[in-house]
């Protein structure tokens, strides 16, 4: 399958995404595209952040786009379009990220305040 011309698909999805807060429409200038990526298949994938100009909400959307359906889900969030790239560049937290935390909250008895205001003190 043929790449998809992102200019048109980002054309498209600005006039269609709604604000989810107030269902006002969005408009190029307030929406970003954060992060695209293509399989080989030719799904499509986008993280799109936007900002309403009538409530001044935030809202991510991850929309992918396989063939003729497109698929959206819309998060309102207090990210900026600038966290939202910074974030989406983040290695995940993994299950060894978790258990290590949960073994060292196990065994913490100190000042989470101190901790957190200094945190090479452990």
């Amino acid at each position: 399958m043929k790449k998809l011309d992102l200019e048109k698909v980002f054309e498209i999805l600005s006039t269609a995404l709604r604000c989810p807060v107030c269902d006002y429409k969005y408009n190029l200038e307030n929406t970003k595209i954060i992060e695209t990526k293509q399989d080989q298949g030719g799904q499509l994938s986008l993280l799109i952040h936007s900002n309403c100009l009538k409530c001044k909400s935030n809202v991510v959307f991850s929309v992918a786009i396989s063939g003729p359906e497109i698929f959206s889900v819309g998060v309102v969030t207090d990210l900026t379009g600038s966290d939202t790239k910074k974030f989406a560049e983040v290695k995940p937290i993994s299950t060894l990220d978790v258990l290590n935390m949960h073994y060292f909250l196990r065994e913490f008895e100190g000042d989470f305040a101190m901790l957190l205001a200094n945190p090479q003190a452990k």
